[in-house]
């Protein structure tokens, strides 16, 4: 956290530095704003790193061609930001618009066009469009293979999200065997506790999890939770999703109330560092009600589904298997009623 507050403090003194001598819309500003918003973006702070990533995008309108790669990097950014928020719509439709630039100002092979495709396979992978997802994916996993070395951090990022996929199809040993590579030329590209190794654990936990392996699950989590925890201020939204992740475990081996206090972490982190209605917070509100559920709390796991199906509503299509999943668990909840 200490390495942002002073990267934060040297990219704004550069900005008042650049304001006193440039003029009002020239391209280093909005270089300015753009390494601003980066630093907000890595500390989660979503809401001042939009600002900035706006405040880029409407100087480089000014002061470029209309088809130029920097404009590219706005919308993508701005693309980011929405999808870590949850509005897909708007992710996608800034990603596309990124995708088209990008298109006509690089060369077919250019990793930036790999960057795009896979940026828009987030945004349908989240949307439970996982065919046109994997599709996304894979095409840019082609294109790195053309044009970066093979130990690239970009490679695992690349299995990483066709292990998401097949995983979320219940391809449980090919999602497994995307993961192990990612972390593989992970451990060979970063040092060891570097927060991008936090995901591919995850994920294999995930799997484990999903195979019934628990005692390999727990470790997986576990261990991802660690590096995220030397690497990340302590209300990351990543840090909910490793204490969601631990609470699914301790769910799935009748550990009851040690699923519900990680549930209840993982919430509590999410209020801090989430919009209100984003979706993370009905995933929580889903598994609470799980675990009342299961302690013949019935009253109580009803009114957690009922508050995950409305945010859920509110950000997922009406055919999304997650609305599907708690209109199910309303049902079952209603018939012990």
């Amino acid at each position: 956290m200490g390495e942002y507050s002073k990267a934060l403090s040297l990219y704004e003194r550069s900005f008042e530095i650049r304001k006193i001598g440039l003029p009002p819309n020239h391209p280093d500003l909005a270089d300015s704003y753009n390494n601003i918003g980066l630093v907000y973006d890595n500390m989660g702070e979503y809401s001042k790193a939009l600002s900035s990533y706006e405040r880029s995008l409407e100087i480089n309108k000014i002061a470029l061609s209309s088809n130029h790669p920097d404009l590219a990097t706005s919308y993508n950014n701005i693309g980011s930001l929405y999808y870590k928020v949850g509005e897909y719509s708007k992710a996608r439709s800034s990603f596309e618009r990124s995708f088209e630039i990008r298109k006509i100002a690089l060369p077919p092979n250019h990793p930036d066009l790999a960057t795009s495709y896979n940026n828009i396979g987030f945004v349908y992978y989240n949307m439970g469009e996982y065919s046109k997802a994997l599709s996304s994916y894979e095409r840019s996993l082609e294109i790195r293979k053309i044009a970066l070395p093979p130990n690239q951090p970009d490679f695992a990022q690349s299995y990483n999200n066709i292990g998401s996929v097949y995983f979320n199809m219940g391809e449980y040993s090919k999602a497994l065997s995307s993961f192990e590579r990612s972390l593989e030329i992970q451990k060979i590209a970063l040092p060891p506790n570097h927060p991008d190794l936090a995901s591919p654990y995850n994920n294999i936990g995930l799997v484990y999890d999903k195979m019934g392996e628990y005692s390999k699950a727990l470790s997986s989590y576990e261990r991802s939770f660690e590096i995220q925890k030397i690497a990340l201020p302590p209300n990351h939204p990543s840090l909910a999703t490793s204490h969601n992740n631990i609470g699914i475990v301790y769910y799935n081996m009748g550990e009851y109330s040690k699923a519900l206090s990680s549930y209840e972490r993982s919430l509590e982190i999410r209020k801090i560092a989430l919009p209100p209605n984003h979706p993370d917070f009905a995933q929580s509100y889903n598994n609470i009600g799980l675990v009342y559920y299961n302690m013949s709390e019935y009253s109580k796991a009803l009114q957690y589904y009922e508050k995950a199906q409305d945010i859920w509503k509110k950000s997922l299509p009406s055919n999304h298997p997650h609305i599907v999943l708690v209109k199910r668990n309303i049902e079952n909840v209603k018939k012990k009623m």
